[in-house]
């Protein structure tokens, strides 16, 4: 059902959507149990290493386990997975690409090509693309889904919303004195759209000397703890700064990261 001249806001909203389902249909070959985005107020917080991290950790955990690269024209999922070349289909659908671990991923990147092309299109057709994820695809049979989606409140946040049978969202955030109004920006539009906030995960929180083992503050004292009781919602993981990590994600191999401190999360969402 088309959601042309919805505002997104559906505690204003006097069309009873609540009595239509306005998401889209499911791949029939699919599966999925949960589904969960991950979402960020601006950019440049590690929300795609969150999702990579956190899809991870739930393979780890013996679940079946699947990525849908939702930011369109910054895709990153397939780097740091070493993903490369065009994913295959036919008549039943698109088939996502495997990492080594057995994680699901469908990404733009995958679809094009070549993978450096820029992806120039306009909201429309972005959002179109986040369709052909959802009813394409043939994912199979998947326990978490993860949802990377580009930062901010636009077109491709509000078709997740809309039109997927989200379970709720996890918050990215730093450390900065911007931390307050990025978590707020997505916890409000969430709220507006009736989408549960699971949690907050704060990147970047620290960083541990390899020596002595002294953590430092590098983008000054957290504040993520007093944004989270005020908005109600619990800190689900601090993430250090690891230049490790990094390393690997460069490599292609974020599978080979440490991802204890998010095993322990991936039940409760």
């Amino acid at each position: 059902m088309s959601t042309t001249g919805c505002s997104g806001d559906c505690s204003s909203c006097s069309s009873n959507c609540e009595q239509r389902d306005l998401h889209f249909p499911e791949n029939k070959y699919s599966t999925i149990k949960k589904v969960i985005g991950v979402v960020s107020g601006k950019g440049g917080v590690g929300k795609s290493l969150v999702t990579s991290l956190l899809a991870v950790a739930a393979q780890s955990e013996g679940k079946q386990t699947a990525i849908m690269d939702a930011d369109v024209t910054g895709p990153s999922i397939p780097k740091a997975f070493g993903l490369h070349g065009r994913a295959e289909g036919d008549e039943d659908g698109i088939y996502p690409m495997l990492t080594k671990t057995g994680i699901r991923v469908m990404s733009v990147n995958l679809l094009l090509e070549k993978e450096d092309a820029p992806v120039i299109w306009r909201g429309p057709v972005i959002s179109g693309m986040i369709q052909q994820f959802w009813q394409e695809v043939v994912w199979g049979d998947v326990d978490y889904m993860f949802i990377d989606m580009p930062p901010g409140t636009g077109d491709v946040p509000l078709t997740v919303f809309q039109s997927l049978p989200l379970d709720g969202i996890v918050i990215v955030t730093t450390p900065q004195d911007l931390v307050s109004l990025i978590v707020k920006k997505a916890y409000n539009m969430a709220k507006m759209m009736n989408i549960p906030v699971l949690g907050i995960v704060e990147n970047m929180s620290y960083f541990e000397c390899p020596d002595c083992k002294a953590r430092h503050a590098v983008f000054g004292e957290s504040k993520i703890d007093e944004v989270a009781a005020e908005i109600g919602v619990p800190v689900l993981a601090r993430l250090p700064i690891d230049p490790k990590t990094a390393a690997l994600v460069d490599k292609g191999a974020v599978e080979l990261a440490n991802t204890d401190t998010l095993r322990g999360i991936v039940e409760k969402l």
